[in-house]
């Protein structure tokens, strides 16, 4: 890629800082892995990242990307529920980072948030300041938003209606739907009720779980691949039909497929290239791997006293990004490994049997989706 260095020694920098701007959320979705998961963390962070925090984090940005010469990085600012603060520590964040990035990098700004509180003017605002807004869903109906309801067990679906009226008509804001697969669900009508919203991207994320921690079980017969069925219905409807949102981890597994490296940690061995910094100013590795056990994610670096280049050697991360090397014998070993990349690598963990060397809990279920993708795509090049 450009801007980085190459040769037997290449270091792959950072080109995603995920920013926590506020550490609560006005919602208590019933799956939520960080508020209702192992690791408590959060209770002992300032709720909104304090403006000297935001500055020291923008300056790291620019000197990581001083140092790697970089020409984009890419920054998410998120939550618990970012949009909280309302759009003022936003717009300060982003124009701090603007005004500390060295000349021939640019930054693209994206927040993800509930929509609960999102509002025409809000929408306006960050429009105006260059950002993209995406937003979290269990589907296009409250029914199959039950599980996403607030502290007083109210539910979100109203207010997030709203939002997804106001961001249809913004095709420049809108970035597309993040949506945790419920098994117990129908795919067709979840699929069926996202195309409606007319997202640009909509992306289905396997519930964080382990071998420690297991997937949530199906209603009804227990089938060998719940999972890998479930997202198997999807794609073919999504291959089927048509002009629609482009659909994630479908498109990674087919890129992937193709021979071209992977952008998600989902799917494939491509480095990782985020990192978290969280309302104190911790740097911290990806939230997932806060589902796993308490202070899973944790590197004990922070903004005032350490560089982007120290949480690149932080060995957690090194081994987040060490591709094959990093996975189990039996991955490794796989015929998928290329394409599979041996999961999510918060879904590997097992407490008893070496931390995170172990295939993805969702290790059949993966194997499941990709071989039905490829058996897909080769009958369509075979009928061209």
């Amino acid at each position: 890629m450009a801007g980085e260095k190459t040769g037997p020694t290449a270091v792959v920098p950072f080109r995603q800082f995920v920013l926590k701007v506020h550490s609560r959320c006005n919602l208590a979705c019933t799956y939520c892995y960080i508020y209702a998961g192992p690791d408590r963390s959060w209770r002992a962070r300032p709720p909104t990242v304090p403006a000297a925090t935001m500055q020291q984090t923008a300056l790291r940005i620019a000197e990581h990307a001083r140092t790697h010469r970089l020409r984009e990085v890419r920054i998410d600012l998120h939550g618990g529920e970012p949009l909280l603060t309302g759009p003022g520590p936003l717009l300060a964040q982003a124009a701090a980072i603007r005004a500390a990035l060295p000349a021939g990098c640019t930054a693209a700004f994206g927040v993800q948030t509930n929509g609960t509180l999102l509002t025409r003017d809000m929408i306006d605002t960050l429009a105006a300041a260059g950002f993209r807004l995406g937003l979290s869903l269990d589907g296009g109906t409250p029914a199959l938003n039950r599980r996403r309801i607030d502290h007083a067990g109210r539910p979100s679906w109203p207010a997030v209606a709203r939002a997804v009226r106001l961001l249809r008509d913004r095709p420049d804001v809108f970035a597309g739907i993040l949506c945790t697969i419920d098994i117990t669900a129908d795919p067709a009508a979840v699929h069926s009720s996202l195309r409606a919203l007319d997202p640009p991207m909509v992306d289905f994320l396997l519930p964080h779980a382990n071998w420690t921690s297991p997937p949530p079980a199906p209603l009804g017969p227990a089938g060998r691949t719940p999972y890998g069925d479930w997202l198997c219905t999807v794609f073919d409807l999504w291959w089927d039909g048509g002009p629609g949102p482009r659909v994630r981890v479908f498109t990674e597994i087919l890129g992937l497929l193709l021979g071209r490296p992977s952008s998600s940690e989902a799917v494939g061995l491509s480095p990782v290239v985020a990192l978290v910094v969280d309302t104190d100013g911790a740097i911290e590795q990806v939230d997932s791997l806060k589902s796993t056990y308490e202070g899973a994610a944790a590197t004990g670096l922070d903004v005032f006293h350490h560089t982007f280049d120290d949480a690149l050697a932080h060995p957690g991360m090194a081994a987040r990004r060490s591709g094959r090397d990093g996975l189990g014998a039996q991955c490794r070993g796989c015929a998928l490994v290329e394409v599979c990349g041996g999961g999510n690598y918060a879904h590997r963990y097992r407490a008893d049997t070496g931390g995170f060397t172990n295939p993805s809990v969702y290790c059949a279920d993966l194997e499941r989706l990709i071989r039905h993708i490829a058996a897909r795509l080769d009958a369509t090049v075979a009928l061209n």
